[in-house]
């Protein structure tokens, strides 16, 4: 059914149904509800070209990703989140628009998508400490929101994020209540805000047990499985090594795992490990009992979520700009356990 046929059926004009379906405010709520529920009823999909001329959007937002930055942003959680941001877009009637670019042609892809007009709305992936392109995004005009936060930079700014540092203070007390005292953080790169303040809620917790801060114990490089593998391999070496590792993604986790198994012992009875988890779609933590202690945030919901906030900012220019901070859950499985000294 086209949108001629929709009205007729509806015996309204084609600029009410139009209006209607776009949320214009000067058609009733009444209205409103009767021509989506006609719409569902016999699958009209706007046309989106139309659609956009009858708005004056373009009806898409734009991702862009720097070639450079592929191990922070390509990767299955990045998939997740452009999944659950997908479905918020496709609700509202928005398109999707993926750039891979240069990283040094950053600010010519952001530029060049607002003097085009081809996208409404843009999201900021993997935010530093101090992010020149939020800057840039202030400066063109166009509406953004930004996963994570980038610490360093005063100013509002639109953005959803999890409580990294509370949920790693939260794992960091619940391995020194097990009777932990030799910890490894295996972080990601700390040049990326959510790894710089995991690892400050790391340090909190210690901190407040009255523990010292042994940098020996402290890494931070690109979240792979080979990472956690050798981490545990060189730790494990040491004349005191760690009985626990605290881990910022299941990727490298299950490098720990393997090495711990690979050096004959138990993981969760002579080693500990705690895992963030992403809560991947196609990577679980386990069935009914999970594999890993975690520190469970799904990306997926986080795309969902940081996407709405984005469309509500694009449909309400001159509203303070939305922030989300989500709460990570800790979740006990089989990787964790009392310090073997208390066995």
């Amino acid at each position: 059914m086209n949108l001629k046929e929709l009205a007729a059926y509806l015996n309204l004009s084609q600029t009410t149904v139009s209006r209607a379906l776009n949320g214009f405010p000067e058609v009733s709520e009444a209205t409103r509800k009767r021509v989506a529920a006609a719409a569902e009823q016999h699958n009209y999909r706007p046309n989106t070209r139309a659609k956009a001329l009858a708005t004056g959007r373009a009806m898409a937002i734009g991702h862009v990703i720097p070639l450079s930055s592929q191990h922070e942003m390509v990767n299955p959680i990045f998939g997740d989140f452009i999944a659950g941001a997908g479905e918020s877009y496709a609700a509202a009637g928005y398109d999707m628009v993926l750039s891979l670019v240069e990283d040094k042609k950053q600010e010519k892809a952001y530029r060049e998508m607002a003097s085009k007009r081809n996208v409404d709305g843009i999201v900021l992936h993997a935010p530093r400490m101090s992010d020149p392109r939020i800057g840039l995004l202030r400066e063109i005009g166009l509406p953004f929101a930004v996963h994570g936060r980038a610490s360093d930079l005063a100013g509002e700014y639109c953005w959803l994020d999890v409580n990294n540092k509370s949920a790693f203070d939260r794992a960091t007390r619940f391995l020194i209540d097990l009777g932990h005292r030799r910890i490894c953080l295996v972080n990601g790169l700390e040049s990326m805000d959510f790894a710089w303040r995991r690892r400050a809620g790391y340090e909190y917790a210690l901190e407040a047990a009255g523990l010292p801060l042994d940098p020996a114990l402290m890494y931070a490089e690109e979240m792979t499985e080979s990472y956690g593998y050798r981490t545990v391999v060189k730790t494990q070496a040491m004349v005191d090594p760690p009985t626990a590792y605290l881990v910022s993604s299941i990727i490298p986790a299950m490098g720990v795992r393997r090495a711990i198994e690979d050096s004959g012992r138990q993981m969760g009875r002579e080693i500990s490990v705690i895992t963030h988890d992403d809560d991947l779609s196609y990577l679980r933590n386990g069935d009914e009992v999970p594999q890993f202690t975690a520190t469970v945030s799904s990306v997926q919901e986080a795309g969902r979520q940081l996407a709405n906030l984005l469309l509500d900012q694009i449909r309400n220019p001159g509203q303070p700009l939305p922030t989300r901070l989500l709460e990570a859950q800790l979740t006990v499985g089989r990787s964790t356990g009392p310090a073997p000294t208390l066995r």
